[in-house]
Protein backbone atom coordinates (compact mmCIF):
# COMPACT_ATOMS: atom_id res chain seq x y z
CA UNK A 1 0.00 0.00 0.00
CA UNK A 2 1.28 3.47 -0.87
CA UNK A 3 1.92 6.08 1.80
CA UNK A 4 0.54 9.59 1.39
CA UNK A 5 1.46 12.93 2.93
CA UNK A 6 -0.25 16.29 2.62
CA UNK A 7 1.71 18.39 0.13
CA UNK A 8 -0.37 21.57 -0.04
CA UNK A 9 -3.72 23.22 0.51
CA UNK A 10 -4.95 25.41 -2.36
CA UNK A 11 -7.49 28.18 -1.80
CA UNK A 12 -9.14 30.51 -4.29
CA UNK A 13 -8.93 34.04 -2.88
CA UNK A 14 -10.35 37.39 -3.96
CA UNK A 15 -7.30 39.46 -2.99
CA UNK A 16 -4.10 37.42 -2.94
CA UNK A 17 -2.05 40.20 -1.32
CA UNK A 18 -4.56 40.56 1.52
CA UNK A 19 -4.62 36.79 2.04
CA UNK A 20 -0.82 36.52 2.06
CA UNK A 21 -0.63 39.27 4.69
CA UNK A 22 -3.29 37.55 6.81
CA UNK A 23 -1.51 34.17 6.82
CA UNK A 24 1.85 35.79 7.45
CA UNK A 25 0.49 37.91 10.31
CA UNK A 26 -1.55 35.17 12.00
CA UNK A 27 0.72 32.16 11.41
CA UNK A 28 4.07 33.68 10.44
CA UNK A 29 4.07 31.54 7.28
CA UNK A 30 6.99 32.42 5.02
CA UNK A 31 6.43 33.07 1.33
CA UNK A 32 8.24 30.65 -0.95
CA UNK A 33 8.75 30.55 -4.68
CA UNK A 34 5.91 29.35 -6.90
CA UNK A 35 7.93 26.80 -8.84
CA UNK A 36 4.95 25.49 -10.83
CA UNK A 37 4.17 28.48 -13.03
CA UNK A 38 4.55 32.18 -13.70
CA UNK A 39 1.00 32.82 -12.48
CA UNK A 40 0.01 35.23 -9.72
CA UNK A 41 -0.59 32.29 -7.38
CA UNK A 42 1.49 32.75 -4.24
CA UNK A 43 2.86 29.98 -2.08
CA UNK A 44 3.46 29.97 1.66
CA UNK A 45 5.35 27.37 3.65
CA UNK A 46 3.31 25.82 6.45
CA UNK A 47 6.34 23.81 7.58
CA UNK A 48 7.36 20.16 7.40
CA UNK A 49 7.23 20.31 3.59
CA UNK A 50 3.59 21.43 3.50
CA UNK A 51 2.46 24.50 1.60
CA UNK A 52 -0.51 26.83 1.28
CA UNK A 53 -1.22 27.97 -2.30
CA UNK A 54 -3.29 31.15 -2.63
CA UNK A 55 -4.82 31.37 -6.08
CA UNK A 56 -6.20 34.78 -7.11
CA UNK A 57 -9.80 34.50 -8.26
CA UNK A 58 -11.30 37.98 -7.70
CA UNK A 59 -14.52 37.10 -9.55
CA UNK A 60 -15.34 33.89 -7.64
CA UNK A 61 -18.03 33.81 -4.98
CA UNK A 62 -16.67 31.72 -2.12
CA UNK A 63 -19.22 29.93 0.06
CA UNK A 64 -18.19 27.54 2.82
CA UNK A 65 -19.47 26.19 6.09
CA UNK A 66 -17.55 25.18 9.19
CA UNK A 67 -17.54 21.51 8.19
CA UNK A 68 -15.31 22.52 5.23
CA UNK A 69 -12.10 23.56 6.96
CA UNK A 70 -8.46 22.74 7.39
CA UNK A 71 -6.91 22.13 10.79
CA UNK A 72 -3.50 23.00 12.19
CA UNK A 73 -2.12 21.77 15.52
CA UNK A 74 0.10 23.72 17.86
CA UNK A 75 1.69 22.92 21.23
CA UNK A 76 1.17 26.62 22.07
CA UNK A 77 -2.63 26.44 21.89
CA UNK A 78 -3.39 28.85 24.74
CA UNK A 79 -0.83 31.39 23.49
CA UNK A 80 -2.29 31.20 19.99
CA UNK A 81 -5.84 31.78 21.27
CA UNK A 82 -4.55 34.79 23.22
CA UNK A 83 -2.91 36.05 20.00
CA UNK A 84 -6.26 35.78 18.19
CA UNK A 85 -7.85 37.89 20.94
CA UNK A 86 -5.07 40.48 20.72
CA UNK A 87 -5.48 40.64 16.94
CA UNK A 88 -9.27 41.06 17.33
CA UNK A 89 -9.91 37.93 15.29
CA UNK A 90 -13.23 36.41 16.24
CA UNK A 91 -13.11 32.68 16.96
CA UNK A 92 -15.63 30.15 18.14
CA UNK A 93 -16.09 26.59 19.25
CA UNK A 94 -17.63 23.93 16.98
CA UNK A 95 -21.24 24.73 18.03
CA UNK A 96 -20.61 28.43 17.27
CA UNK A 97 -20.20 30.12 20.66
CA UNK A 98 -18.02 33.17 20.03
CA UNK A 99 -14.70 33.51 21.87
CA UNK A 100 -15.06 30.04 23.31
CA UNK A 101 -12.70 27.11 22.88
CA UNK A 102 -13.98 23.58 22.89
CA UNK A 103 -12.71 20.33 24.36
CA UNK A 104 -13.65 17.32 22.27
CA UNK A 105 -14.61 13.97 23.73
CA UNK A 106 -11.01 12.80 23.19
CA UNK A 107 -9.60 15.74 25.19
CA UNK A 108 -8.39 17.82 22.22
CA UNK A 109 -8.94 21.58 22.57
CA UNK A 110 -9.94 23.46 19.43
CA UNK A 111 -11.12 26.79 18.09
CA UNK A 112 -12.36 27.89 14.67
CA UNK A 113 -12.00 31.20 12.85
CA UNK A 114 -12.18 32.48 9.30
CA UNK A 115 -9.67 34.03 6.91
CA UNK A 116 -10.43 37.10 4.72
CA UNK A 117 -12.29 34.90 2.19
CA UNK A 118 -14.33 33.19 4.94
CA UNK A 119 -12.51 29.86 4.78
CA UNK A 120 -12.73 28.10 8.14
CA UNK A 121 -9.53 27.24 9.99
CA UNK A 122 -9.38 24.96 13.02
CA UNK A 123 -6.55 25.27 15.51
CA UNK A 124 -6.14 22.47 18.02
CA UNK A 125 -3.64 20.99 20.47
CA UNK A 126 -3.77 17.46 19.04
CA UNK A 127 0.04 17.41 18.71
CA UNK A 128 0.27 17.30 22.52
CA UNK A 129 -1.88 14.17 22.75
CA UNK A 130 0.26 11.94 20.52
Amino acid sequence: MSKFFINHIALSVKDVDKSVLFYQKVFNFKEIENTASNSLTRWLSIGYGMQLHLIPRPEVVIKTNKAVHFALSTPEFEAFVLQLKQMNIEYSDWPGSTFNDYIRKDGIQQVYFQDPDNYWIEINDDCLKK
